[in-house]
C-alpha cells in the first residue's frame, strides 16, 4: 500500500497543532508558502531534503511523517513482508514523478536517530538536481546498479557494494542507465 498521501496530512496536522502558520513554516524552512501548501495538500511530493527541513522546523524527526503505529522503547523487529507499506518521494525529479519507494524498517521505534529503509528505485532517465541536508547516509545495493552523484564525483555501485557519505554534500541517488534497482539505505540526521 502506498502511503504517500499521509505525509502532507501529517505536516499540516503538526503545523496546526503547534500553531505555526504556513508563512512561518516557509520562513523557517526556506521553502515558499506555495510549496508548503502544495505539499500539505498532497499535490507535490517532497524530496528528502525539503522533508528534512520541514521536520526540523516542526521540531520532529523525519520518521514522524512515516509512522502510523504506537512507538516502542525496546528493539523493533521487522519481519519479511512487514515493510510492504511504502512512502514515495520525488527525489528532485523535474516533474516530481515518484520514482523512489521507501519501505520503512523501523516505523514503531521511539526516539530513533537513524532511518533504515529498503528503497525500490524505478527505471528513470529524468533529469535531476543535486540536493543536500544535514546528516549521513549508508547505502547497500541489493539489486541492480546504482549511480550516485556526490559533489563533482560520480560513483557506480553494483549488487553488494556499499557507500557511506556526509549528506551535507550535494548528491543524488538513482538507478544506473535507467534500470530499476533496490537498495538498503540508512539515513542519520542529527537532532
Amino acid at each position: 500500500m502506498d502511503r504517500t498521501n499521509i505525509i502532507g496530512e501529517k505536516i499540516k496536522d503538526l503545523r496546526t497543532a503547534k500553531e505555526i502558520s504556513i508563512d512561518e513554516l516557509a520562513e523557517r524552512t526556506g521553502l515558499t508558502a506555495g510549496q508548503i501548501e502544495r505539499i500539505e495538500n498532497n499535490i507535490d511530493i517532497p524530496s528528502l531534503a525539503p522533508l528534512l527541513k520541514i521536520a526540523r522546523a516542526l521540531g520532529v524527526r523525519l520518521g514522524t511523517f512515516l509512522d502510523d503505529q504506537s512507538e516502542e522503547d525496546g528493539p523493533v523487529v521487522c519481519r519479511r513482508g512487514e515493510a510492504d507499506d511504502t512512502i514515495s518521494f520525488s527525489n528532485n525529479a523535474v516533474d516530481a514523478r515518484q520514482h523512489m519507494h521507501y519501505h520503512s524498517l523501523s516505523r514503531s521505534k521511539a526516539d530513533r536517530h537513524m532511518e533504515p529503509f529498503i528503497i525500490d528505485i524505478d527505471a528513470n532517465n529524468d533529469a535531476f538536481t543535486l540536493s543536500a541536508h544535514e546528516g549521513e547516509e549508508f547505502i547497500m545495493v541489493l539489486k541492480g546498479m546504482l549511480e550516485i552523484n556526490y559533489g563533482k564525483y560520480t560513483y557506480l555501485l553494483e549488487e553488494g557494494d556499499t557507500i557511506y557519505y556526509d549528506s551535507i554534500v550535494p548528491h543524488h541517488v538513482h538507478a544506473f542507465e535507467g534500470q530499476a534497482a533496490q537498495i538498503l539505505a540508512v539515513i542519520y540526521t542529527p537532532v
